[in-house]
């Protein structure tokens, strides 16, 4: 939601910058260590093997690259957050007084739909990711049937993502 967004926004309310411009540096450079920590998963352990979804029976292997891509999507979801929060209340904030919702465009309006819908789903994959890092570290049982854990939750809180 960032790149484009950082210098079109501003532009399409007619204001300076963005209302936080440290916020925003922030959440660029949480991506850097974000990468980093997905690269080292792609090297340690022969990687993750997992699938693109993290599937807890397929990710129940313990191996350090799982923790380290996990990690990695906290930094992003933290990122895209931030990112989200800034662009919202610039849009709502920085506007002149003369301009009502009613006259901002309409790629200020889907950025500003996304950016809620990225801060109501991000903290769901954030805890359907920590309760797997959770089963790998602290033998917790949330999707080890074994244990009275249900592993179709995780599909889920994944999918509603």
């Amino acid at each position: 939601i960032g790149s484009f967004s950082n210098w079109l926004i501003p532009l399409m309310i007619s204001s300076q910058d963005l209302i936080y411009p440290r916020l925003n540096n922030l959440s660029f450079w949480m991506l850097i260590p974000s990468l980093m920590l997905m690269l080292m998963s792609m090297l340690i352990n022969n990687s993750i093997n997992t699938g693109w979804t993290l599937y807890p029976p397929l990710a129940n292997q313990n191996n350090m690259s799982i923790n380290f891509i996990i990690f990695s999507l906290h930094l992003n979801g933290s990122s895209s957050v931030l990112s989200s929060l800034n662009f919202i209340m610039s849009i709502l904030f920085m506007k002149p007084n003369s301009m009502n919702l009613l006259n901002v465009s309409l790629f200020n309006w889907s950025i500003i739909i996304t950016s809620f819908l990225l801060i109501f789903s991000i903290p769901v994959l954030a805890s359907a990711i920590t309760m797997i890092l959770m089963d790998q570290n602290l033998s917790s049982m949330f999707f080890n049937p074994m244990g009275n854990g249900n592993p179709i939750i995780f599909q889920h809180l994944f999918w509603f993502f």
